[in-house]
């Protein structure tokens, strides 16, 4: 929950005018009486949470209230269990020190955890030098989780280091600092590292050149730099200026001047799908796995429910079909989805039963996923397609029923109550009796938020990820139409037919229908798309920039 506090307002000097009293009282030391810490100064770094400490982490999910700066609220919620206040008051402005300390002051004083989420580097910037004070003159005890700094961090997702070679000096600048001598940063041997400064690189490569460094020394300008929106360039101090112009980038950022900055080995931004957002419409159960995955290549997911899965409206078709199975009136039972495990397994688990009793049955499974599952339940499939994960794979290898071998020709199916007819219907043409169960029902979800809807339908999404049918029915019918400059990928060929009869363009399509080669199929088009682009000398080769770009043509 994120809620905004409106501050007595105050000014930051009183922190600064007070340091050195704080000195006397000791940083974070409060009386014996009040010697528990309940305030955590967490820093969060560049702001990817997976860059966040095992500590920051760990401070995140106990705490019970997070105050954080605007920015970082998507990564405050994405961790903490606890209550996000936004430090700004009613107007949209940024709380005074004095009363983000009393905000802090309060919520310490009924007995809850806080932290403090500081963005960036604040030991950097002196903003944790002034936010500790305040907290040591109130005499409240606090700790520091000390983050990853964007000084190393950033450099590391470009590649480079800050020494080496020749270089064996680093010096630490920072952009807004009036009246810079450049004369004295003349220096081959010395590396730069300027903060604050991405949109003054220019202006401090035409300093450089004239107050006599040379004209080559090379130079990167790095943005947002190791996050999934990471956008570098790298040119000279000569043509700096040049290069900046043709790339039309703009926000803050470091820059890096020195030998070193000419001698990286790319890797973070060259991943296949860095920068895309993907949408993945998912049931309610979490899509980790497919996120994770889409991390893995530098894509950003975003995440939007579709369906529920609820249990079955009538019950008692489960329970005469689990009491088949132990009392042993089925051959065999077919899984075909992940669900259709779980829904099995939680009956068993109510019922007090497990694994044995689908002991002498013969299983079935189509998808690795509901194959993995099954093993996780302690069940090994005795079937399962070579090739394609599907339906008419599966019944090209049933076997005819053949009374001599098979003592029982009955046949257990849980499913989804919206499952087609055709495995039933293909299993009874070689001569097996079926019961077909519904095992759970899916539920449509509510639309998602009009943003999330108004990307899906405009191109704000480089690509949508379809795992079956359902979630192109549920989407389309929730949210609309994807946009034709998104990248459509689909599990298998009947979610692909599903997505092609609501008219969308079927992109990405793996041979094998598992979330892994759904995924890797994904990142090795969105590389051909990369090398495409590099080839044409096309700017923008993300699906959603090339939508904009077009756009902008237009107008």
């Amino acid at each position: 929950m994120t809620n905004v506090f409106e501050p007595n307002m105050e000014q930051d000097n009183i922190a600064q005018a007070n340091i050195a009293e704080t000195n006397k009282v000791g940083m974070g030391m409060a009386s014996p009486a009040t010697a528990a810490v309940g305030v955590s100064f967490v820093v969060a770094g560049p702001g990817d949470p997976d860059l966040l400490t095992v500590r920051a982490h760990r401070l995140l999910t106990q705490a019970d209230v997070v105050l954080v700066d605007p920015d970082l609220v998507l990564l405050a919620e994405k961790v903490t269990h606890g209550q996000v206040l936004i430090a700004i008051d009613a107007n949209g402005i940024p709380m005074s020190l004095a009363a983000r300390t009393k905000v802090i002051s309060d919520a310490n004083k009924i007995g809850q955890q806080v932290v403090r989420l500081l963005s960036g580097d604040p030991v950097l910037d002196g903003r944790l030098a002034l936010e500790t004070a305040a907290l040591a003159q109130a005499e409240l005890n606090f700790e520091v989780a000390a983050g990853v700094s964007a000084l190393t961090a950033v450099p590391a997702h470009v590649g480079m280091s800050l020494t080496g070679g020749r270089t064996r000096e680093v010096r630490i600048l920072d952009a807004d600092a009036p009246g810079i001598d450049w004369s004295l940063h003349t220096d081959s041997l010395v590396a730069l590292v300027i903060h604050n400064a991405a949109d003054r690189a220019h202006e401090i490569s035409k300093a450089l050149v004239k107050a006599g460094r040379d004209p080559q020394t090379p130079v990167s300008i790095i943005r947002d730099g190791a996050t999934v929106e990471q956008r570098s360039l790298h040119s000279t101090l000569e043509q700096l200026p040049a290069a900046v112009k043709l790339a039309k980038q703009a926000g803050q950022g470091l820059v890096i001047i020195g030998e070193t900055a000419g001698e990286r080995t790319s890797w973070y931004e060259n991943r296949p799908l860095h920068g895309w957002r993907v949408l993945v419409p998912k049931t309610k159960d979490s899509a980790a796995d497919i996120c994770e995955q889409l991390i893995t290549f530098g894509a950003v997911p975003f995440e939007v429910p579709t369906m529920s899965v609820e249990p079955p409206r009538t019950p008692q078709q489960m329970e005469r079909a689990v009491h088949g199975l132990v009392s042993g009136r089925f051959e065999w039972v077919v899984f075909t989805s992940l669900n259709a495990v779980r829904a099995i397994r939680e009956r068993f688990q109510e019922y007090g039963l497990d694994a044995r009793s689908l002991s002498g049955i013969r299983v079935a499974a189509i998808g690795a996923e509901t194959v993995d599952a099954l093993i996780a339940m302690g069940v090994r499939p005795d079937l399962v397609p070579v090739d394609e994960q599907t339906t008419a794979a599966l019944l090209d290898e049933w076997p005819e029923f053949d009374q001599l071998v098979d003592p029982i020709n009955r046949i257990f199916l849980p499913r989804a109550d919206i499952a087609t007819d055709t495995l039933v219907a293909g299993l009874t043409e070689l001569g097996w009796e079926v019961e077909d169960v519904t095992a759970f029902r899916t539920v449509r979800a509510a639309p998602p938020a009009v943003e999330t809807r108004e990307a899906i339908k405009s191109g704000g999404f480089d690509a949508v990820v379809f795992t079956s049918s359902s979630t192109v029915r549920n989407l389309v019918g929730i949210a609309g139409k994807p946009h034709p400059a998104s990248i459509i990928a689909c599990i298998g060929p009947a979610t692909a037919k599903t997505a092609q009869e609501h008219g969308l363009r079927v992109d990405v399509l793996p041979e094998d229908a598992s979330i892994e080669s759904l995924i890797n199929a994904l990142a090795t088009h969105g590389f051909g798309l990369r090398e495409e682009a590099a080839q044409t000398g096309a700017v923008g080769w993300r699906p959603s920039r090339k939508r904009s770009a077009a756009r902008r043509r237009a107008t």
